[in-house]
């Protein structure tokens, strides 16, 4: 896949974006030398997701290539390259999990978001993604909604947490009654 920063589609213009609250990230690390992958983690805690035109803003402030600094963020896992919902799910697939039913969970999930992992919602407030492993064997099957982890878990389980948290944002907006 083309990084998009020399193909026949220009890359979003740079000025649109503030990237203000990475300056002073930029200078804590601009003379370190494997630095980049810092500079990827918190440009996403502030940005949440690390954009073609964030990435190519820290490639030309760190003087690296832009496709090193997209090779990097694209590699590893832990790097967003689109928004996430404000709940991001993480389901487990590790070995305990999935011996424990993940898949059922998964299947429920699916269907109670009606999106396929890795989507978001429309409404944007879901994203599901699966992990590896999520290091809470003892509660398999577990998943992770915004760092809190939930488990032992049942498809029906999964489905309640799911309609709870839709239910308080409902009451959150006053649609509640």
């Amino acid at each position: 896949m083309n990084c998009c920063y020399n193909s026949e589609k220009p890359v979003e213009d740079l000025d649109k974006f503030d990237f203000s609250l990475l300056e002073e990230i930029i200078k804590k690390y601009k003379d370190e030398a494997g630095s980049l992958i810092s500079v990827l983690q918190e440009a996403q805690d502030i940005y949440s997701y690390l954009s073609l035109p964030l990435l190519k803003y820290i490639a030309a402030e760190l003087h690296i290539k832009p496709a090193r600094v997209y090779g990097v963020a694209t590699f590893y896992t832990q790097f967003r390259m689109k928004p996430v919902g404000k709940y991001h799910i993480l389901l487990c697939k590790g070995t305990a999990c999935h011996v424990n039913g993940s898949g059922r969970i998964e299947t429920a999930l699916c269907e109670e978001l009606k999106i396929e992992t890795g989507e978001t919602t429309q409404d944007g407030l879901f994203t599901l993604d699966s992990a590896a492993c999520l290091g809470c064997c003892s509660l398999a099957p577990v998943m992770m909604i915004n760092g809190q982890a939930y488990g032992p878990l049942s498809a029906e389980k999964a489905r309640k947490i799911i309609r709870d948290l839709y239910a308080a944002e409902k009451q959150a907006l006053g649609d509640g009654e």
